[in-house]
């Protein structure tokens, strides 16, 4: 521990205007003066509302049911509003006669007010090769969204799931409403 009384002689001499005092530490503490008594604590504020119940909120109507309309050629339908495409083995385009469904179906489609659909593509084969398996659905996948969007659905509201090959071993690519519902895979 320094000690700085000697210090302090040592500059009071050298500077002798200066008036030095010893260290704080030194001197004594001044007694606490006493608090005054604490003001009593507001009363508490009024608690806050109970919090929105949820499932008492109105949900907005349900979409129009896509069943109602009138079948289109090429396409199958499937429960909960979705459709079915089927494909010939190993091609990548739709058949042509469905161009002109899908296209119908994506100005349908697009006149609903919300919503995102969901493509499923799926192939029979090759069984062998999974990697090509799955490019043939993504392929699919991908002309459908492409004759959709031209039809007038925006793509951005469409979703793409190449699934390559599945256990039902199929050509064909599903449509799925956004109210549809499907077992994970």
């Amino acid at each position: 521990m320094i000690r700085l009384g000697p210090l302090l002689l040592l500059l009071s001499a050298a500077l002798p205007g200066l008036a030095l005092s010893p260290p704080a530490l030194a001197q004594p503490a001044p007694p606490p003066a006493a608090l005054p008594d604490p003001a009593p604590p507001p009363d508490p504020a009024a608690a806050p509302p109970p919090p929105a119940r949820l499932e008492d909120a109105p949900r907005p109507a349900p979409p129009p049911p896509l069943r109602a309309a009138p079948p289109l050629p090429g396409l199958e339908s499937l429960p909960e509003g979705a459709w079915r495409l089927r494909f010939p083995p190993g091609a990548e385009a739709p058949p042509p006669p469905a161009a002109t469904a899908l296209a119908t179906l994506g100005r349908r489609l697009a006149e609903l007010p919300q919503g995102r659909f969901t493509l499923e593509a799926q192939t029979s084969g090759p069984e062998a090769d999974v990697s090509l398996a799955r490019r043939l659905s993504l392929a699919r996948g991908l002309a459908v969204k492409e004759a959709l969007a031209a039809g007038g659905l925006p793509p951005t509201r469409i979703d793409v799931r190449p699934l390559g090959r599945t256990e039902e071993a199929l050509d064909a690519v599903d449509i799925l409403p956004p109210e549809a519902r499907r077992p994970a895979r």
